[in-house]
């Protein structure tokens, strides 16, 4: 009979910074199977969770228009909930974009970890200051340009520069994906892609997008 394998130790693997590390073995790991939903929005909460690994989701949705809207993605050495600690509602919900390893914090534990290292508190309200400008960038996006201006800005961000010149889009992104994080309908989003693949500017390649040239201002 097979011997069970020995329990990785993702705390030690993950790549996390001394004081969250520190923090992260204070909490509970847990597993988490692709689309599980470990924060609804409305909810009450005063925990945050720790990636080790896996990628996770933060998201809004309407009940009115069953359309949702992507705030970011998260992986390994990154936490998500902290807007939450102060006991108020859910700002926004969060679910696994794949299998995934996190370590729940609950406030005590994060008060007692605070009393341990104070400094941790400057690192806190850092990740916290972070995310509200990038709120407001993406507010700011949504307000002031159209879906064209708000693809062009997410496909450079994140595209990476290759040998050929050629930079590539590392994150496989289908159009849902694309559609949630813009705010915008699929079918804009597809029709969008086509229109630049045609003109040359992009081309899919095994699941991932390539910018062969720089996109154009407008479109």
């Amino acid at each position: 009979m097979r011997k069970p394998e020995p329990p990785r130790d993702w705390i030690g693997l993950a790549p996390l910074s001394d004081s969250v590390r520190t923090l992260a073995r204070r909490g509970e790991v847990r597993r988490y199977a692709k689309g599980a939903v470990l924060i609804q929005e409305g909810d009450s909460g005063d925990s945050l969770y720790v990636v080790l690994d896996g990628r996770l989701r933060a998201y809004g949705s309407s009940m009115a228009t069953e359309r949702e809207i992507t705030y970011g993605i998260y992986g390994p050495g990154e936490y998500v909930g902290e807007m939450s600690l102060d006991g108020g509602p859910r700002v926004a919900s969060v679910a696994a974009l794949e299998p995934a390893v996190c370590v729940l914090i609950t406030r005590r534990t994060l008060e007692q970890h605070l009393t341990a290292d104070p400094a941790f508190a400057f690192e806190l309200l850092a990740k916290v200051i972070r995310r509200a400008r990038a709120a407001t960038l993406s507010a700011k996006g949504m307000a002031l340009n159209d879906v064209y201006g708000r693809l062009k800005q997410l496909l450079e961000s994140s595209a990476e520069l290759q040998a050929d010149g050629s930079r590539r889009v590392a994150e496989r992104l289908t159009h849902k994906e694309l559609s949630s994080r813009l705010g915008c309908a699929r079918e804009m989003i597809t029709r969008q892609l086509k229109d630049l693949q045609r003109g040359g500017y992009l081309a899919p390649e095994r699941g991932e997008l390539v910018l062969l040239k720089p996109l154009p201002p407008r479109w």
